[in-house]
């Protein structure tokens, strides 16, 4: 599928600025961080100036290198050495899977409002046309081995769950008694630019309930909202040290667990790492290990040094790394909900402009240099009429195809537009 650059992208790429002032939105000030003498405050001052002027990762850095400074809140982006694995393009039998599905899921005017047999249906809403990316279909038609039946009937399944189990009611205020103590914790990238999802058993502080799953949705959600243009993955750090047995899920709730995960985010998992096992939990694993999918199992690393995974300055000091982050829940659960609402808020924003679409681009709506499905169809139109793009070329995470291929787009994806 050939990409252009004839017309503007119907979005600018964040600036420096932009992400500094989302930077500036959550971060408390260094005074309350680090109480400090008024000189060294200001030096500290001065050089937030300059690296603001500067590139984003430069300001992501500079918030895991302060000596001394203890750290309360997210870091906001990757390390600049980090950056996603490319995606690899699709074979010509595979881009013809993914414009079946997408024609089938494209049609849809009503799903069930539960998973009970003979559950009445109701109109799908915008923002679960909006949750039907490109990426998205691509994930479920990966986790099919490329059938789109299957995957078709995956699809509708999860957002039959989603509604089924109200995710839209699981507020921060709601949650937040089950993070207290900071047992689930987003920080950091890995050398992959995945953003990090520490769980710390240790740290349970609630009795078993439906709410701890929910609690672990809902700070999937949010670790999804922390990916960046070119990224789908999560890295989970899960580390049992000093947990007992009554603090670890019970073997129903890791099946339920991995019912969801499984089910419900496929291809979401980049690596799991996971460290100081007690005999117990490696007994939980070896009971639940038949209900691990192979190829998650394989993305399963124990014992390994994280530093390996992780770069330093964004990985935890409780975990080996040198981020000296201090779990403070007035300090950091406010400013990891004012992040993600933000950023939810721009994401909902570039889908709106570009026409609401099924089938959207992530790497668009997450505010990457790729061209919405819109504009790429507008060039394809004009690529069929006029034969030629003057200036075209390919936008990141793309590559160039021939004329014949745009045509087949502007074909399949053409009349897709989702009605207002």
């Amino acid at each position: 599928m050939a990409t252009t650059t004839a017309a503007p992208p119907p979005h600018d790429p964040p600036s420096d600025k932009s992400i500094m002032d989302e930077k500036t939105a959550i971060q408390p000030s260094v005074d309350s961080l680090n109480p400090s003498t008024t000189a060294s405050s200001s030096r500290a001052a001065s050089s937030k100036s300059e690296i603001a002027s500067e590139s984003p990762s430069r300001a992501s850095s500079f918030m895991s290198a302060t000596a001394g400074e203890k750290i309360k809140i997210p870091f906001t982006h990757p390390l600049p050495q980090c950056k996603p694995t490319p995606a690899t393009d699709l074979a010509p039998d595979q881009e013809a899977k993914y414009a079946t599905l997408l024609a089938t899921v494209s049609s849809w005017e009503k799903i069930p409002t539960s998973t009970a047999r003979g559950a009445p249906t109701a109109p799908i809403t915008e923002d679960e046309k909006m949750w039907l990316t490109r990426e998205c279909l691509l994930r479920y038609l990966r986790a099919t081995k490329w059938n789109p039946v299957e995957a078709h009937k995956r699809i509708l399944a999860t957002l039959t769950w989603r509604r089924e189990y109200k995710l839209d009611t699981f507020t921060p205020d709601y949650i937040s008694p089950e993070n207290e103590t900071g047992k689930q914790v987003i920080l950091g990238f890995d050398n992959e630019a995945r953003p990090c999802l520490y769980l710390n058993p240790a740290k349970q502080n609630t009795a078993k309930s439906e709410r701890q799953i929910q609690h672990l949705v809902f700070m999937l959600e949010r670790v999804i909202e922390m990916m960046g243009p070119g990224q789908e993955t999560t890295a989970l750090l899960i580390n049992f040290k000093n947990s007992s047995g009554s603090s670890n899920p019970s073997v129903g709730q890791g099946k339920q667990t991995l019912t969801i995960l499984q089910g419900h985010y496929p291809e979401r998992l980049g690596r799991a790492l996971i460290s100081e096992l007690p005999w117990y939990v490696t007994t939980f694993f070896k009971l639940i290990s038949p209900f691990i999918d192979p190829v998650t199992k394989s993305k399963m690393k124990f014992n390994e040094p994280l530093a390996n995974h992780v770069p330093s300055s964004q990985l935890w000091s409780d975990y080996g790394g040198d981020a000296h982050f201090v779990y403070s829940h007035a300090d950091y659960w406010p400013a990891l909900n004012r992040l993600c609402t933000e950023r939810r808020a721009r994401y909902r924003e570039r889908w709106v402009q570009a026409g609401k679409r099924v089938g959207e681009y992530e790497a668009y709506l997450r505010g990457g240099d790729q061209l919405s499905l819109g504009a790429l169809v507008e060039a394809a139109g004009r690529l069929e009429v006029d034969g030629t793009v003057e200036g075209s070329g390919p936008a990141e995470g793309t590559t160039e195809r021939g004329k014949e291929e745009e045509s087949a787009m502007v074909e399949g994806v053409g009349g897709m537009k989702v009605s207002e």
